[in-house]
């Protein structure tokens, strides 16, 4: 199974042009077609909820943003599988649900988890508190696991990644996971400020004076696009320290935000926002200066709902996470000439689905890599079609009670450690505000089945809460 390989092992034909016969993973064989490859763009926010751009929440200021997704797909029904810092990412690189590769809580990074100063630990699981299950949750991203940096190499792709990791310390960064070069990658989850010097007990970015992280990042990746000067197809990743707290914005657009009327909280938040926003624009003109806005698909998403107020949506980051608040997050999608611009899509969409669809854009098949729990949104994103997954989709965490979550079609099964369940209806209640558990007690009873079976696969199940 390719989840317990450590890297790929053989390649069964050399790189001629952009065509791959197949490779193989151990005694696998993964078939590749002759297609041509794109360059790929992901960038990755941090705590962006739902509601935090210029289209839903008018305060504030996303133009960039909003082009984007006016020039592309947005997906309007994204949902992270583990809305938190390091298995989203997880996720995200593997294709694998975070319950299965037992990251279901963020990296803690802190001397009661084992860890020192400098963001390292030997200790391979953590356990958290205040969680009813006291499940252990790993403390880095084991090299044993296939991530799209290494599946794309093996058809071309040279892989840059800039910005936040949180998976792991030195031995599982990004270089070690598949990435030919990494840029302003720490052991830290969040910096110490926006504003150098960026981190306490790191030299990432040492360099810096007066300049603002998500400045310094973009810079970076514009740096990378301008120099690039290889044949074979890139794909790039501008993973984002921002908008994740401390919440610290940039001086200038803080005074902006403040000279509106907002609140100086307020003003910090919004600023942190805009600059992410100004990054999307400033990415897209390194692209296009460089001819490779045709070339070039661009993905836009975030790690989970933001830290404030996600109105209408309810939770967020930290309370009621697997709500719409905490797990329902901005996803954009833009490739020039391939598909229809301006489209708003409603399928039902999870991280889990982000690695099946890199490796089908590459020209791989997904159904020749092992384990993955999502889908491929190849066909979604060229023809606008609604995704037909075939199952639900699974949320899990293990923080508090409240620990999964079950989406079928309009229904929504919440469940926590107590054996209380949760039923809503989100086209017709997305607040979340009314429970109709009791009202369907056979849709209750489904969808706690599915769960059941579903901690089984994921080998989770003496954790559960529904038993």
């Amino acid at each position: 199974m390719i989840s317990n390989i450590r890297k790929p092992l053989c390649i069964a034909t050399l790189y001629i042009a952009s065509s791959f016969p197949s490779f193989c993973y151990a005694d696998q064989v993964v078939e590749a077609r002759d297609v041509k490859k794109p360059n790929i763009v992901m960038l990755f926010v941090d705590d962006m909820g739902w509601m935090a751009t210029e289209s839903r929440t008018p305060k504030y200021e996303t133009p960039n943003i909003t082009q984007l997704a006016t020039q592309g797909m947005e997906f309007d029904s994204m949902h992270i599988a583990t809305p938190t810092c390091s298995p989203s990412r997880a996720t995200l690189l593997t294709g694998l649900h975070p319950a299965r590769l037992k990251m279901v809580r963020h990296i803690p990074q802190k001397p009661q988890y084992g860890f020192d100063k400098y963001g390292r630990t030997t200790q391979k699981t953590h356990l958290w508190e205040k969680d009813p299950a006291q499940m252990p949750s790993t403390n880095w991203l084991d090299t044993k696991y296939i991530t799209y940096a290494e599946a794309l190499k093996q058809v071309g792709y040279y892989s840059a990644f800039v910005g936040k990791w949180h998976l792991g310390h030195e031995g599982y960064h990004p270089i070690d996971q598949g990435f030919d070069q990494q840029i302003g990658t720490s052991n830290f989850g969040h910096p110490s400020s926006y504003y150098p010097p960026y981190f306490k007990f790191s030299d990432t970015l040492a360099d810096a004076k007066d300049e603002y992280l998500t400045d310094r990042l973009t810079r970076e990746a514009v740096e990378f696009i301008d120099d690039y000067d290889k044949e074979q197809p890139f794909m790039l990743s501008l993973w984002y320290y921002g908008i994740h707290s401390p919440i610290v914005g940039r001086k200038d657009l803080v005074a902006h935000f403040k000279a509106k009327g907002m609140s100086e909280e307020d003003a910090q938040y919004a600023s942190m926002i805009t600059a992410i926003d100004e990054s999307v624009g400033k990415v897209r003109q390194a692209l296009s200066a460089k001819g490779l806005e045709k070339d070039t698909i661009i993905m836009f998403l975030s790690d989970q709902g933001g830290l404030f107020d996600n109105s209408p949506l309810r939770g967020g980051k930290r309370i009621d996470t697997l709500y719409e608040g905490g797990a329902r997050v901005p996803f954009i999608v833009s490739w020039p000439g391939v598909i229809e611009e301006g489209v708003v899509n409603h399928s039902i969409v999870q991280s889990t689905d982000l690695f099946p669809t890199l490796v089908d854009i590459a020209g791989l098949k997904p159904d020749n890599f092992k384990d993955l729990d999502g889908v491929s949104l190849m066909n979604t994103i060229k023809n606008d079609t609604e995704l037909a997954r075939g199952d639900a989709i699974y949320g899990y965490r293990a923080y508090q009670d409240l620990y999964a979550s079950v989406r079928e079609d309009e229904w929504k099964l919440l469940a926590y450690r107590s054996g209380l369940l949760k039923l809503y209806n989100i086209p017709n209640d997305v607040s979340e505000t009314t429970d109709l558990a009791d009202k369907h007690p056979e849709i209750v009873a489904r969808l706690k089945q599915k769960l059941q079976l579903w901690e089984k696969e994921m080998r989770v199940e003496q954790y559960s809460g529904v038993k």
